[in-house]
C-alpha cells in the first residue's frame, strides 16, 4: 500500500523530525529536472537543507537519491557509486542533444545493420576509456550549465573525462531501436554513449530512453510512499551510525 503524503498542511504544522536526516529513494517522474524533485520534496515536507547525488536529466526516469538535512554529508559517497541503467537507443538518426530533447535530424537507412555490426559495437564500449561530456549537461562553464549555452547554439571546448562500462547487454534489437542495460561508473553520460554508438555503426542514433535502476546498493524496491504523484521510500542512514 503506498502512503499518499498531504501537501495542503502548512509548514509550521509539519512535524519537523519526521522527514529530517533522512535519505529519500525517489522513481523520478519524466520530464522533471532534478532540481525541481529537491524543491518539490524540500518545500512540502519542511526540509531545511536537500541535495540530490547524481542530476538525472528531465528526459530520463527512475532512481534519484536525495538526502535531507545532516544526511547531505553522505551525497559526495554516493555520487562516487557505479550506476545501473536500461534504455533503448534508436539508430538511423541523430538529434542534437544526444536524447529526445531536441528534433530529429540525419536520417539513415538501418536495413543492413546486422546483429553482428551491433554486437561488435557493443563489445567496442567495454572497460574503461576516455569519454567527451555532451554540450547539452549540467557541467559549468564560467558559472553557467552547459546546457544553456546549447541551446543558443553555442560550443564550448570541454575535458575529455575517464569512464569505465562495466556491464553493457542488449536484450532486444527491433528495427531502428536497440534496448539495452549497462552498468557504468560515475560521470558516465549514456546519452553520449548513445551518440557515438550510432557513430560507430555508421547510422547515427541518439537516446531515446532511460531509466535508472540502481546507484551502489540502492534500487527502486517497496517505494512505499507518494508526494504530488512522486513515489519514494525513506532510510534512516546508510548502515552508518556516524552522522553527527
Amino acid at each position: 500500500m503506498t502512503e499518499n503524503i498531504s501537501t495542503e498542511i502548512q509548514p509550521q504544522d509539519k512535524p519537523s523530525g519526521k522527514y529530517s536526516n533522512k535519505i529519500f529513494i525517489i522513481d523520478k517522474p519524466l520530464d522533471n529536472t532534478s532540481a525541481n524533485i529537491v524543491r518539490i520534496f524540500k518545500k512540502n515536507l519542511n526540509l531545511k537543507k536537500a541535495g540530490h547525488s547524481g542530476t538525472l536529466d528531465p528526459k530520463a526516469t527512475g532512481l534519484l537519491i536525495i538526502c535531507s538535512d545532516k544526511m547531505t554529508k553522505k551525497i559526495n559517497e554516493f555520487i562516487e557509486y557505479d550506476k545501473e541503467y536500461e534504455g533503448i537507443i534508436r539508430i538511423g538518426a541523430v538529434t542534437k542533444s544526444f536524447d529526445t530533447e531536441s528534433s530529429e535530424e540525419q536520417f539513415t537507412d538501418v536495413s543492413g545493420v546486422t546483429s553482428e555490426d551491433i554486437e561488435r559495437v557493443r563489445i567496442s564500449f567495454m572497460g574503461e576509456s576516455e569519454q567527451m561530456p555532451p554540450m547539452f549537461s549540467a557541467i559549468k562553464h564560467k558559472g553557467k550549465p552547459l546546457y544553456k549555452l546549447a541551446r543558443k547554439g553555442r560550443e564550448i571546448e570541454r575535458a575529455a573525462r575517464k569512464i569505465t562500462v562495466k556491464e553493457f547487454e542488449v536484450k532486444r534489437i527491433s528495427e531502428s531501436e536497440i534496448y539495452f542495460r549497462i552498468l557504468s561508473t560515475k560521470g558516465t553520460y549514456i546519452r553520449s554513449i548513445a551518440n557515438d554508438f550510432g557513430e560507430r555503426l555508421g547510422t547515427g542514433g541518439y537516446l531515446k530512453e532511460l531509466r535508472r535502476l540502481k546507484i551502489g546498493r540502492f534500487d527502486l524496491s517497496g517505494l512505499d510512499r507518494e508526494l504530488q504523484g512522486i513515489k519514494f521510500r525513506m532510510e534512516d542512514n546508510d548502515n552508518d551510525q556516524d552522522i553527527i
